[in-house]
C-alpha cells in the first residue's frame, strides 16, 4: 500500500483503541473463561468491530482495524490460541526508566496507573489450540468494512520475539528454541490473516522496549544480538506472506515515565530494516523520539520500505495542532517522499482491555487532527 492517494497523505493507526465497557466485560470473562453465552459475547464483539469501524471511517482514517477488540492485550492474548501457556507467578518486569525513578514508579501504581494483568509461562510444548478466535477476528473486520469505503484494513498479532521475550519460558532449553517453537505455532495465524486479504501488522515492541524490560542488565551489544535472532525468527514466521501485506510496529513501550533508558532508534535501525515486513509503524511523536526522524537521513531506505511514524502521541491528552502533525509528516516526506508515508499514531489507545492514558473522546479528537494534518503536509 503506498502512502498517498494524489490528493493527501494516506493515515493509519497502531491498532487498538478504547474498548466500550461492555467489550471489557466480554473479553475479561473470555480471559477468565467464565463466558456463559457464546454466541452473545461473539454478537457484543461484531457490533463493537462494525461500530469502531465506521468511527474510524467518518474521521477519515483510510488503513483501518478491529480496534483490538477481541484481545485482552496485545500479547497475552495468544495463550488461548496457542497451547504451552499457562499462569503462574512470575515476577512482572518493571522498566528499568522507572526503577531509577522509584518515588515516581510507586505512584503511578498505587494510584492503578499501570495495568494489572496475570502473565502466562510456558510450561509445554507450544502448537495450535484454537483457530477460531483468529477466524472470528477476520470474519468481524471483514464483514465491518463490506459496506465502509476504506482503503485497507489490518488486524493485529504478537510477533514471535514479544512472545517470547516478555513470557517467561520453563519449558525449552534454549530461548532460540523457544523462539522457533512460538514462530511455527504464530506462523499459522499470520497466514490466516494474510490469506483473508487483510493486512497483517506484527507487533514488535521487543526490539526496542526489550531492551530496558527483558535485557535491562546485558550490554548493549548483547541486547542488538538479541534482536537480531528475533528479526530472523520473525522473517521465518513470514516466509509465506507477501511483504507488501505485512505492517510491523516497533515502540519503547506505551507508557507515561521517563523513558530515560530506551535505546536509541539509530542502534536499533539496521536490524529493523532487515525485517520482512514492507511497512514500518514507530514512534516520532513523543518527547523521547520526536527528535530521531534526523536517524532515517542516515540510512539507506529500500525501496519497497513504507514509513508509518507516529506523528499522534497515545499517552497524553493534549490533542495535536493539524500545523504540527503535518510539520511531523514533511520531515518524513522529504526522506521517502509522500507515496511511501502513512500517517500514524506513535502506539494503540488501548493495549490493554479497560486502560488506557487517553480519554476515549479525545482519541478519536486526536485522530481528527491526524487527518487534518495529513491534508496539510501533502499541500505543503
Amino acid at each position: 500500500m503506498t502512502g498517498a492517494d494524489g490528493k493527501r497523505v494516506l493515515t493509519t493507526h497502531v491498532g487498538s483503541l478504547p474498548r466500550p465497557d461492555a467489550v471489557v466485560d466480554v473479553v475479561r470473562k473470555q480471559d477468565d473463561g467464565k463466558v456463559t453465552d457464546a454466541a452473545a459475547a461473539d454478537a457484543i464483539l461484531r457490533e463493537s468491530v462494525a461500530e469502531v469501524v465506521a468511527r474510524q471511517v467518518a474521521v477519515g482514517i483510510d488503513m483501518v482495524s478491529d480496534g483490538e477488540m477481541s484481545k485482552i492485550s496485545y500479547a497475552t492474548y495468544m495463550r488461548h490460541r496457542l497451547t504451552g501457556f499457562e499462569l503462574g507467578d512470575a515476577p512482572r518486569a518493571v522498566p528499568a526508566d522507572l526503577d531509577a525513578f522509584p518515588d515516581y514508579r510507586d505512584r503511578i501504581a498505587s494510584r492503578g496507573e499501570t495495568p494489572v494483568y496475570r502473565r502466562p509461562i510456558c510450561r509445554s510444548p507450544i502448537a495450535v489450540r484454537d483457530l477460531g478466535p483468529v477466524r472470528a477476528d477476520i470474519r468481524h473486520l471483514v464483514e465491518a468494512t463490506r459496506t465502509q469505503p476504506v482503503k485497507a484494513a489490518f488486524l493485529t498479532a504478537a510477533s514471535p520475539g514479544v512472545i517470547a521475550v516478555f513470557q517467561p519460558d520453563e519449558y525449552y532449553s534454549t530461548q532460540r528454541d523457544y523462539l522457533y517453537a512460538v514462530a511455527e505455532a504464530m506462523k499459522v495465524e499470520y497466514n490466516e490473516i494474510a490469506a483473508s486479504g487483510l493486512i497483517l501488522q506484527v507487533d514488535c515492541p521487543d526490539l526496542a522496549m526489550g531492551r530496558h524490560i527483558r535485557y535491562r542488565d546485558e550490554s548493549e551489544e548483547a541486547f542488538l544480538e538479541h534482536a537480531a535472532e528475533q528479526v530472523e525468527v520473525l522473517n521465518h514466521a513470514l516466509a509465506d506472506v507477501p511483504a507488501e501485506r505485512v505492517r510491523m510496529h516497533v515502540c519503547w513501550g506505551n507508557y507515561e515515565g521517563p523513558h530515560t533508558s530506551d535505546i536509541d532508534l539509530r542502534k536499533i535501525l539496521p536490524i529493523v530494516l532487515r525485517a520482512k515486513p514492507s511497512m514500518i509503524a514507530f514512534e516520532a511523536a513523543n518527547p523521547r523520539h520526536a527528535h530521531e526522524w534526523e536517524a532515517w537521513l542516515g540510512v539507506k531506505l529500500p525501496e519497497e520500505k513504507v514509513l508509518i511514524p507516529g506523528v499522534i502521541d497515545t499517552c497524553t491528552n493534549y490533542v495535536e495542532h493539524p500545523d504540527l502533525v503535518a510539520q511531523r509528516l514533511r520531515r518524513f516526506v522529504e526522506i521517502a517522499g509522500p507515496e511511501r508515508v502513512i500517517a500514524g499514531t506513535d502506539c494503540g489507545f488501548g493495549t490493554f482491555a479497560g486502560f488506557g492514558r487517553v480519554h476515549p473522546d479525545i482519541c478519536w479528537a486526536k485522530l481528527q487532527s491526524l487527518v487534518k494534518g495529513a491534508a496539510l503536509a501533502f499541500q505543503e
